[in-house]
């Protein structure tokens, strides 16, 4: 028997038990690479983080678009699930202006006098004008008592204005200033109160002021609930009565980052817009509901039917009665200088694209 080469089986087993160890090792890690990618592929996607849209405006009815909006969640639904409302409630517009300055703001809306002043303050960089929102509804309100028959007669008089340097107070100002009186300040008699306008219904009530130049819908709460009278109705010195009391105003930094947001703003303004025109009394509740978390009560009807009644909704700009303001502003001393060209306060683009280029449609 010839010698040959001999493999023991043992070497056979050993080594498919070594090549079946590769094998099988080369399989665990291409399934758990499988693994490893199923789980980054088919986890949940982390939210998108939503946009904040951080709106201003006060608790009065010339703010009505506002109220409205927020109230039924106009703006909300036009906007989307990705951006989320954020409100944030002024009593007058130096302090609202202050948060815009501060970066705190992103749309607002405020009287025509804090949006020139801060436009001015900021070299034209801080904000611009989008629309129109309210024309109407300012008032010197005085006590029944105190029946007068000319300006003239304001003198000595203790007067109530909502805050320093707001629309209403400059207008109060310059009225004075125009009938030859004086403030206690400039040595004169008539006293001047920049005070709130929940606070200037107490005082009125206490007799501790003699009357306000305030706004709806404060002025027909001081005469159906305190008893008071108006004596000069601002719309009388107006042509048409048309001058703004409230516009829509945006925040330059806001308009630059997210102009489809501020676009799409102002397509539901200008629709509120229309509608509040048209049938107001459609939305008496939700401005009600809206006053009601500032005020602790809702109003009585026939209070918000004589503030609304006071009132014209539009989105014009203004442009004329603005360029007066601004005149009467620094003629009381608040504004330094007029600029030789206010026109670039206003961006009037997306008014012009939500109404499809026709001013006609433009309540």
């Amino acid at each position: 028997m010839k010698r040959g080469l001999f493999l023991h089986p043992g070497l056979f087993l050993r080594r498919g038990l070594f090549m079946n160890r590769g094998l099988l090792g080369r399989k665990k890690v291409l399934l758990l690479s499988c693994v490893l990618l199923l789980t980054v592929f088919s986890a949940p996607a982390a939210p998108a983080r939503k946009i904040k849209l951080r709106v201003g405006y006060f608790p009065n009815v010339t703010h009505a678009q506002a109220l409205v909006g927020m109230a039924g969640g106009y703006f909300a639904r036009e906007l989307g699930p990705g951006v989320e409302v954020q409100p944030f409630l002024f009593n007058a517009g130096p302090s609202c202006m202050e948060a815009l300055l501060a970066g705190r703001l992103d749309l607002t809306y405020v009287g025509p006098n804090p949006s020139l002043n801060t436009y001015v303050r900021s070299n034209g960089q801080a904000l611009r004008i989008l629309a129109g929102s309210c024309s109407g509804g300012a008032a010197l309100v005085l006590q029944k008592e105190k029946v007068i028959c000319s300006p003239g007669e304001l003198a000595g008089m203790r007067l109530a204005t909502p805050q320093l340097g707001n629309t209403q107070d400059i207008s109060l100002r310059y009225f004075l200033k125009e009938h030859g009186l004086k403030t206690r300040e400039e040595g004169g008699t008539v006293q001047v109160y920049p005070v709130s306008n929940s606070n200037i219904i107490l005082l009125f009530r206490s007799g501790e002021i003699d009357g306000a130049w305030t706004v709806e819908p404060w002025v027909s709460r001081l005469v159906v609930q305190e008893g008071g009278y108006i004596f000069l109705d601002e719309d009388d010195l107006w042509p048409d009565g048309l001058y703004p009391i409230t516009y829509l105003v945006g925040a330059t930094a806001f308009l630059k980052k997210h102009p489809e947001l501020a676009a799409k703003w102002v397509e539901v303004h200008l629709r509120l817009t229309r509608e509040l025109n048209a049938t107001p009394e459609r939305f008496f509740q939700e401005i009600n509901n809206e006053l009601a978390k500032v005020m602790g009560q809702s109003m009585p009807p026939e209070v918000l039917e004589a503030a609304v009644g006071r009132l014209r909704f539009t989105c014009l700009p203004m442009t004329g009665p603005f360029l007066a303001i601004a005149e009467k502003a620094h003629a009381v001393g608040f504004l330094p200088q007029i600029p030789p060209d206010l026109s670039g306060i206003f961006d009037l683009s997306f008014l012009e694209a939500a109404a499809g280029g026709d001013y006609s449609k433009i309540p």
